[in-house]
């Protein structure tokens, strides 16, 4: 790899530049009263849209074949939802002049959430990985965080959303997964549209996380935000993401050689287990926590999102070098 095709890589995403633009737009113009009211329905249309677009997209087939695999997706559901939640609690402990608490609360809930789909399987896909598998780990990841996750931030956390626990499952699964279901529903008449219009599903993605981006961080600008954050505290809470990171990916990588698994499998593993979703833990912040705190608990979330895409850009490429014989 040239010196220029690896500095490219480490260029930070499009996509997170597009969401800092949605950070500094709500700092110098935050929408406020009935037009922050508008905004909050607009933005859960879109993210029902998502999900609904999401379930369409899916193949039941590729679920059903990744099944079988069944030690991998217990690997990684078990890296998911117990080991970043356990490395979480840990962080907890940090002195208050490393991390305030409600950058401390950030991360917390930033390791209860589930993995990303599309990145896990694109990173498997030019690591010559096992992408069925990635697709079905990943898949399921996201579905069981709808329950998951809210359950996860109440015992951790103590937060119940805007009622208790179950009424935040009931929430997350009304917003989430019922849309995803019909989507899935859906399928058998959406799937040649989907196959014409599949960058419909990124573009729906990407516009309503920007639209809860923007929305929560004016509410956190209002409540006088960047009072409350500094530059070294976000430098410190960045070094806290990297290391958190690190230990996951050298877990997950342990994992897979002690299972036994092949290179392909490892591949998939390492890169389901060891991410974070960034388009389920912005809407699931905003069920989850009351509109003032989002923006100051998914930063950390925002922060993590571009260190895992720009790691494992480079250890896909390391693993795409590797000969094409044998695993």
């Amino acid at each position: 790899m040239t010196a220029h095709s690896w500095l490219r890589r480490l260029t930070p995403d499009p996509y997170i530049v597009a969401i800092l633009s949605m950070v500094a737009l709500a700092t110098v113009a935050p929408v406020r009263g009935a037009a922050a009211d508008g905004l909050a329905v607009v933005t859960k249309l879109a993210i029902a849209l998502l999900f609904f677009l999401h379930g369409a997209k899916l193949s039941r087939e590729a679920v059903v074949g990744g099944l079988s695999h069944w030690r991998l997706h217990l690997t990684v559901l078990a890296s998911t939802f117990a080991l970043f939640p356990l490395l979480g609690l840990v962080l907890r402990g940090l002195p208050g002049f490393v991390l305030t608490a409600p950058l401390t609360a950030g991360v917390m809930f930033l390791c209860c959430l589930p993995s990303t789909v599309q990145s896990s399987i694109a990173f498997t896909s030019v690591a010559r990985g096992n992408v069925a598998a990635a697709i079905c780990a990943a898949s399921l990841s996201n579905l069981l965080g709808i329950l998951f996750t809210p359950v996860l931030v109440a015992a951790t956390l103590g937060v119940h959303g805007h009622g208790g626990a179950l009424e935040s499952v009931e929430a997350i699964a009304l917003q989430l997964f019922l849309p995803f279901a019909a989507g899935q529903a859906a399928r058998p008449w959406l799937r040649g549209w989907m196959g014409r219009h599949g960058r419909l599903v990124g573009y729906v993605d990407r516009g309503s996380i920007l639209l809860v981006v923007y929305g929560a961080f004016s509410a956190a600008v209002a409540g006088g935000l960047w009072s409350k954050v500094s530059g070294p505290q976000v430098a410190i809470l960045a070094v806290v993401c990297a290391v958190l990171l690190a230990i996951v990916l050298a877990a997950t990588t342990f994992a897979a050689r002690r299972l036994g698994f092949s290179t392909p499998d490892e591949i998939a593993m390492v890169f389901c287990g060891s991410k974070k979703s960034l388009a389920s833990g912005v809407p699931m912040a905003s069920i989850l926590f009351p509109a003032s705190t989002v923006g100051m608990i998914v930063l950390p979330l925002m922060i993590f999102h571009q260190l895992q895409l720009m790691a494992c850009a480079l250890i896909a490429q390391r693993w795409a070098a590797r000969p094409m014989t044998g695993t």
